[in-house]
């Protein structure tokens, strides 16, 4: 008799135990489930606010080359087809008159004919990146001089890529420190001490007075809380030369284009001018940049083109042109 309590006592022990196994694999399931809920979520949101500053980013790029091009089409130059924001029927004369160091060159007069020599220069935007060595080493693999229109990036990785562009004969340029829309054109003051931040840190890098800038979204962009006119005056006080592009990779969002077809966008591009001042991007998310980049560079000295880095000597490309303003 007791034998048999003492089994059901043991059986009854071992149900509580199973019992108790399958509740704690229960809340573990339940646990685990809730956690990778939550590091989904906030995934999730790191993701979307990712997109939502590249957006920002392709939006202004694509509304100014896309009403450049327009421009172009309708038969007006880039300065009559695209009014700087907020400069409609406001005067200038708020403004001293400075003289621009330089003038865009009027689209008609940049126009090739048959036996032209075409002169091609290719512009990287966004960098320092990690690709950015690769980009430099393919440049030197053809002993071709490119230009940067850099932002401003911290630490020794960047300092050295900053270096190596000025050493080996690239156009080191400025455009903007941050790189962020609206804190550069949030106010003048504002555009002023991103510009300034980016002059003196790149000076104090590599010794180089940077004397070329590009606008984040183009001369043209509609994003600046500031009519554009003042940011071009200040520059022009600066003796600055701005440059937009007239020819686009369309290489601004990560999976636009693959690399044959940013071969085949610029190429065919490029024959229309005497002068192609060509955007890209130098981005961690630009493989596809740097995948094309070998086989445009043959691809444009197959054509007998002259790939220059950008100097004073270059034809100005801008959508506003800097004498507009006073």
């Amino acid at each position: 008799m007791q034998e048999k309590e003492s089994e059901a006592v043991q059986a009854q022990r071992r149900r509580r135990k199973r019992i108790a196994r399958i509740k704690n694999t229960i809340i573990a399931v339940i646990a685990g489930w809730i956690l990778l809920s939550m590091l989904l979520i906030i995934c999730l949101f790191v993701k979307v606010a990712f997109l939502e500053n590249k957006v920002k980013y392709l939006t202004a790029v694509s509304s100014a080359a896309m009403e450049n091009t327009n421009g172009l089409q309708n038969g007006a130059s880039p300065t009559e087809a695209q009014e700087p924001a907020g400069t409609e029927g406001e005067p200038d004369s708020e403004l001293e008159t400075v003289e621009p160091p330089k003038i865009g060159i009027d689209d008609e007069e940049n126009l090739a004919e048959a036996d032209d020599i075409h002169k091609i220069y290719l512009t990287f935007d966004d960098g320092p990146s990690e690709n950015t060595e690769e980009i430099l080493d393919i440049l030197a693999e053809y002993g071709v001089k490119a230009s940067f229109f850099v932002t401003g990036q911290e630490g020794e990785e960047a300092e050295a890529l900053y270096r190596r562009i000025a050493e080996e004969g690239h156009t080191l340029a400025m455009h903007s420190y941050s790189n962020k829309y609206s804190l550069i054109y949030q106010s003048e003051e504002a555009f002023q001490e991103d510009y300034q931040k980016l002059y003196d840190y790149l000076y104090d890098v590599t010794g180089v007075q940077c004397r070329y800038y590009r606008f984040p979204g183009g001369s043209s962009n509609q994003i600046s809380n500031v009519p554009m006119n003042q940011l071009i005056h200040f520059l022009n006080s600066r003796q600055i030369v701005y440059y937009d592009w007239n020819v686009s990779a369309g290489d601004a969002a990560s999976t636009a284009y693959s690399a044959d077809e940013i071969v085949e966008k610029v190429t065919q591009d490029v024959v229309k001018y005497k002068t192609s001042v060509v955007l890209l991007h130098d981005g961690a998310d630009k493989s596809a940049t740097v995948e094309a980049l070998g086989p445009l560079i043959e691809a444009l000295q197959a054509m007998n083109a002259e790939i220059l880095p950008i100097d004073e000597d270059t034809q100005v490309i801008q959508y506003v042109k800097a004498d507009s303003v006073e």
